[in-house]
């Protein structure tokens, strides 16, 4: 790493770590004093950052410790890279986060994804995934009263309708993808495909298919990149789950299959390329957990906003072959690249919490040998919801789940629903303008 960094005449480096929403926290330092400072143990922040709200406030949960003890940050190497948009030359590199005893902190958002993949290392298996993030640009708000508009493009008019799949409407923000695309390529993300989604200014970022942690870290990266390369161009990036009413809200799909760890063969498509049990099961894992799993798939009150009839956003977890009503799809594939797409996660999803919770569910499936439901044909949005609509009830499905907290400590569960019941119930002192309009002089 020191050499890494003295090649490059790297002057500061960026410690990264994502916290439970996903916002990147850590420590800037000059690079000289980087080596050092891991070798004595002298980079650290205090564990309660995972006891933190997305507001920023501090919850006491079961696990919180009033001394505020500190971790240890261990630089993951494989995560070093040059942050493009910067004048000097900066790196930045994503750690891990340790007790001063050896033990790793079972809260970190990295962690929980590790422990995760290592009970499919366990089995022989190796999770292949994919995110697909969408995302809105936005004239720049400053105040948060106010409705978000899209911005402006090259043409100097905003979008008035949906331009689904339009070049020329994705061409409006081209000087915005064009350097999104040279920071991606500088920092070897492995971003794909471009569309044009349903919303107005709204895109999509297809990723190729990779490690599950590797593409984590990706994802995490991608989405500040995103936003920085916005705020570069006088717009704002979001990944609301619903920033805009009567506008479509933005996925972070997630495509997954398995393979044996030692082949490398899919384990989803026997050699005729049929389903085999075991994509089943891990079809009917996430059909019986993801309901359970919501607050790492919508972990925000806004997040269930997007999960809406009709409007692009599954309301169940009914499966289906090339089937977008449905919460899980079959893309049409040959046996190598059998796979299953989640649709139930929002942009606005951790991408560690929202990859472990994918891989975890279609994991107890497989280890507990599930039949799926028969894959549904026709408009699934004509069922019943069986996701939550609520983020409360989402806490509560979580908090009852003995599975879940087992595969993913109980300490963890607890932490991560005590935070997202405190920001719910921190929304809930809010008055919104649709209340001051309808009930103000009405009721």
């Amino acid at each position: 790493m020191e050499e890494w960094l003295r090649e490059r005449s790297v002057s500061e480096v960026e410690c990264l770590i994502p916290d439970l929403a996903g916002i990147a926290r850590g420590k800037i330092l000059p690079a000289h004093k980087l080596v050092r400072a891991v070798a004595e143990d002298g980079l650290r922040l205090p564990e309660s950052i995972f006891q933190q709200t997305v507001t920023g406030e501090w919850v006491e949960t079961r696990t919180f410790d009033a001394t505020e003890p500190d971790m240890l940050l261990i630089p993951d190497q494989a995560t070093l890279r040059l942050v493009p948009w910067y004048s000097d030359p900066t790196a930045q590199v994503i750690c891990d986060c340790q007790r001063r005893d050896g033990n790793p902190v079972e809260t970190a958002p990295r962690q929980v994804l590790r422990r995760v993949l290592d009970l499919y290392e366990a089995k022989g298996w190796r999770p292949v995934v994919a995110p697909e993030l969408e995302f809105f640009l936005v004239a720049k708000n400053t105040d948060p009263d106010y409705p978000l508009q899209p911005p402006p493009g090259r043409s100097g008019r905003a979008e008035s309708g949906r331009q689904s799949y339009g070049v020329d409407a994705v061409n409006e923000y081209d000087a915005i993808f064009e350097d999104m695309y040279d920071y991606c390529d500088a920092q070897g993300l492995d971003v794909d495909t471009l569309i044009h989604e349903a919303g107005a200014a709204q895109v999509e970022i297809n990723f190729n298919h990779g490690d599950a942690m590797d593409m984590a870290d990706q994802a995490f990266l991608f989405k500040r990149t995103v936003r920085e390369t916005a705020l570069r161009h006088g717009v704002y990036a979001t990944f609301m789950a619903k920033p805009i009413e009567r506008e479509p809200g933005s996925a972070m799909h997630i495509h997954q299959s398995v393979v044996d760890a030692s082949s490398g063969e899919n384990l989803f498509a026997d050699k005729e390329g049929q389903d085999t049990p075991l994509f089943l099961s891990h079809i009917a894992g996430l059909q019986r957990y993801l309901p359970s799993a919501m607050p790492l798939l919508a972990p925000n009150v806004n997040s269930y906003r997007r999960l809406t009839r009709y409007w692009a956003a599954p309301i169940n977890t009914l499966w289906g072959h090339e089937n977008r009503t449905t919460g899980l799809r079959v893309p049409y594939s040959n046996g190598p690249s059998r796979r299953i797409e989640n649709r139930v996660p929002g942009a606005d999803a951790n991408p560690y919490l929202a990859i472990a919770a994918s891989l975890a569910c279609g994991y107890l499936g497989m280890v507990e040998g599930r039949k799926p439901s028969k894959p549904h044909e026709g408009n699934a949005y004509a069922k019943d919801y069986n996701l939550p609509r609520y983020l409360p009830e989402a806490v509560r499905l979580m908090e009852a789940s003995e599975p879940l907290r087992e595969l993913f400590g109980v300490d963890f569960v607890d932490n991560l629903c005590a935070i997202r019941q405190a920001e719910h119930d921190a929304y809930q002192q809010v008055i919104s303008a649709w209340e001051r309009e309808h009930l103000l002089l009405n009721v």
